[in-house]
């Protein structure tokens, strides 16, 4: 058992420098695999299929990020109770947010999985394609049988902040890496061997989250975590659920704009594509988006990988009152974070077409005119972001919920979202497009300002 709690009281006794390099490494390689393998399914839909199969995918891309808006909020809430919890030595409460954690995730994979497949052909016609357009059908053909693993999804996702929580960066690493590694493998399978098309990638994708929830749970029922999955020892508590909840929201919220913002995005793609580059530009804009989009994700997944290595050390230096240890994790993270998000923004910058045809080989002139330059104009704030990310999550892990979820808001609805409507009437396609990084240097501002004034109460 000394051994257990020494791998979560170490977050308050080793030199912070060491800690966030070991916990971040392992949390950025997953991150960074996670993001590449949905970066190779895309690249795989578009060579193995066609470009427009890659506007399908993002047609599906709110949907999918509204599951994960709620696997934060029970995973990343849970993992902050958690980390907590553990700083105030309180084991039985820590392992009890555990077991909620378990529960509350599967409720509602079920759930959502059900309300979805009753009314995904309503749903997936109010994603912004044009009607009876090619991608849409795709997008349905896609989404459907993602829907089948949505519970293994939750779960993997869900439970791997929890394990991270516990002082154990490597298990998560690992499940990220046999989720990923297993996709990278089946998608040409599935989709070039076999000839499935977008239904080949949908399938190597669930049974890669399959792999992934199997090893997650199998180390939170094993021996060797701080605190157990011990379903028997369930506790259903109103109180543990509201903090979980408290501690997740900002991060479930995150999720839910950005899914409001995608849906927003595809709409307008799709209607000002068609205006620009005519029949069929609405789906060509969907395509060229959703390769910018996997691009930026790319390069943002780094960040939060940075971002979930900091957590446990700020939650259990906040816990147990060492706010010296907490501001210079925050320094220490911020730098890391900035100089990740300086190498994205030079690498779309000098070779954007190279990157574009690697989704789209025999891409038509259309995709290839539009995508690379709009890749530029998003890719031109990604360096403010690093500081955007890391502080957002800073007043997560230090029990201020409200105010991540403003700054969570600000980029996603306060700003971005009056700028997409108001460039888009204006300007069309490419006021849409500008409308991104004006909103990533006011939510830049608004973050600095905040986030200087906490820095001198620490």
């Amino acid at each position: 058992m000394t051994t257990k709690l020494n791998a979560a009281s170490r977050l308050g006794i080793e030199p912070v420098g060491r800690l966030l390099l070991q916990f971040s490494i392992p949390a950025i390689t997953g991150m960074l695999v996670n993001a590449l393998y949905n970066v190779v399914d895309r690249i795989w839909v578009g060579r193995g299929v066609n470009e427009i199969a890659l506007g399908g995918l993002s047609l599906a891309m709110p949907l999918m990020t509204i599951t994960m808006a709620f696997s934060m909020l029970f995973g990343v809430g849970a993992a902050n109770l958690i980390s907590m919890r553990l700083g105030q030595n309180r084991k039985e409460d820590a392992e009890n947010a555990l077991n909620h954690c378990f529960f509350l995730l599967v409720i509602s994979a079920l759930v959502i999985m059900t309300v979805k497949l009753i009314f995904l052909d309503q749903i997936l016609s109010f994603m912004g394609a044009e009607p009876g357009s090619e991608a849409l059908d795709y997008a349905r053909r896609y989404y459907r049988i993602i829907l089948y693993g949505q519970v293994f999804f939750m779960v993997s996702f869900g439970l791997s902040h929890c394990t991270r929580a516990q002082g154990f960066p490597a298990i998560t690493m690992i499940s990220m890496l046999i989720g990923a590694g297993l996709n990278m493998i089946l998608d040409p399978l599935f989709i070039i061997t076999f000839g499935w098309g977008v239904e080949g990638a949908a399938w190597a994708t669930i049974i890669s989250q399959a792999a992934a929830a199997v090893w997650i749970l199998s180390f939170n029922l094993g021996k060797k975590a701080v605190i157990h999955l011990r379903l028997g020892n369930f506790r259903p508590s109103f109180r543990i659920l509201l903090d979980i909840m408290a501690f997740g929201s900002s991060q479930c919220l995150l999720q839910l704009a950005i899914a409001s913002v995608q849906f927003l995005l595809n709409w307008s793609m799709s209607a000002y594509g068609g205006v620009m580059m005519g029949e069929g530009g609405g789906d060509v804009a969907l395509s060229g988006l959703n390769i910018v989009m996997s691009i930026v994700m790319l390069c943002v997944m780094p960040v939060f990988g940075i971002n979930q290595g900091a957590q446990p050390i700020f939650g259990y230096n906040y816990g147990a009152k060492q706010y010296d240890r907490v501001r210079k994790t925050f320094l220490l993270a911020i730098s890391a974070a900035t100089a990740v998000c300086l190498t994205g923004f030079a690498l779309a910058l000098l070779f954007p077409h190279t990157i574009v045809r690697l989704f789209a080989p025999n891409g038509s002139s259309e995709l290839l005119g539009f995508a690379p330059l709009a890749m530029r104009i998003i890719m031109l704030t990604m360096p403010l972001n690093g500081l955007t990310i890391v502080s957002t999550n800073f007043f997560v892990v230090t029990g201020r919920p409200k105010t991540a979820i403003f700054l969570s808001m600000t980029r996603q609805v306060i700003a971005l979202v009056p700028c997409l409507i108001i460039f888009g009437r204006i300007w069309g396609l490419w006021g849409v497009i500008f409308a991104m990084p004006v909103a990533d240097c006011f939510t830049f501002l608004v973050v600095g300002i905040m986030i200087l004034r906490e820095l001198k109460k620490l």
